[in-house]
């Protein structure tokens, strides 16, 4: 499996802007597909965003579309989550997932990935 490890996490007010980071290490990155989910107090995880293998396939919950992007840079082992306009409600722990599947498919449910990191606690205050 691989480890990951998210950062860039915070507080931020409504319309502002972060940046997520999920650092990858332990095998061929650029054989994994990568997914976004959170999880807000209360709530199941729900799934945000993946990415397929080599970036060049990815998809977005309705919720977050034309607001977030996914994207990774495999010589850095690295997946990435802009987040722009946010909102209260995209408050929750940020939580990237890697899967082993080169090639165009990408999971986008919780029991699809086999490899998860500790979370990035991301809070947008009104």
């Amino acid at each position: 499996q691989v480890q990951l490890v998210e950062s860039g996490g915070g507080l931020v007010q409504a319309g502002g802007s972060l940046r997520l980071s999920c650092a990858a290490s332990g095998r061929t990155f650029s054989n994994y597909a990568m997914g976004w989910f959170r999880q807000a107090p209360g709530k199941e995880r729900e799934f945000v965003t993946a990415i397929n293998s080599n970036g060049g396939s990815t998809y977005y919950a309705d919720s977050v579309k034309g607001r977030f992007t996914i994207s990774r840079d495999n010589a850095k082992n690295a997946v990435y989550l802009q987040m722009n306009s946010l909102k209260p409600e995209d408050t929750a722990v940020y939580y990237c997932a890697a899967r082993y599947a080169p090639g165009t498919w990408y999971p986008i449910r919780n029991h699809e990935y086999n490899s998860w990191g500790q979370g990035t606690q991301v809070t947008v205050s009104s």
